[in-house]
C-alpha cells in the first residue's frame, strides 16, 4: 500500500512538474498596453491549464485615469480581465476564482449589474474588499484564476 502510494504521490509530482508555463507580458494584452513603461510583472501566467491573471485597475490605458464613475469603471476593468483571458486561450466562464478590491463598497451593486453580462455559465466564486485607495484612483482592482475548459 505505502508503494502505490508513494508512487502516486512521484506521478502526481512529476506531471506538476513538467506543465508548460506561458507569461503574457502586460504589453502584449489589449486594453492592458499602454500603460506607459512596461510594469514589472504580467498580465497573467498560465501554468498547465491553469491561468493566474493579475490584478488589473479601471484605469484607461492611454490616460492611466480611472473611468468616470464605477458603472463604466466596472466595464472597463472586466473587458480588460476579459482581453488577458481570451489573450491566453481562455473564455470568463473558464475563471474559477475572482478578487475585486474597490475603493467603496457603496459601488458593490454597480460592479456586480456589470459583471453578470460576462458570465454564461455558472459563476466563479468570488470575493468583494473594500480597499480603500488603490493606484491611480482607480474604482476598481480585479485578479483571478481560470482553468481552461477540456
Amino acid at each position: 500500500m505505502m508503494k502505490l502510494l508513494g508512487g502516486a504521490l512521484l506521478l502526481a509530482a512529476t506531471s506538476t512538474a513538467a506543465a508548460p508555463v506561458t507569461h503574457f507580458p502586460a504589453a502584449t494584452v489589449p486594453g492592458v498596453a499602454g500603460m506607459g513603461a512596461a510594469p514589472p510583472f504580467s498580465a497573467a501566467v498560465l501554468a498547465g491549464d491553469t491561468l493566474y491573471v493579475a490584478g488589473t485597475t479601471d484605469a484607461d490605458p492611454a490616460t492611466g485615469k480611472p473611468a468616470a464613475d464605477a458603472a463604466a469603471g466596472a466595464r472597463r476593468v472586466l473587458d480588460r480581465i476579459k482581453a488577458t483571458v481570451e489573450t491566453a486561450g481562455l473564455r470568463m466562464d473558464d475563471l474559477v476564482w475572482v478578487q475585486v478590491f474597490a475603493t467603496d463598497l457603496a459601488d458593490y451593486a454597480a460592479f456586480n449589474a456589470a459583471y453578470r453580462t460576462y458570465f454564461t455559465g455558472p459563476m466563479p466564486a468570488r470575493a468583494f474588499i473594500g480597499a480603500g485607495s488603490l493606484l491611480g484612483g482607480a474604482h476598481f482592482e480585479v485578479m483571478g484564476i481560470a482553468v481552461k475548459s477540456k
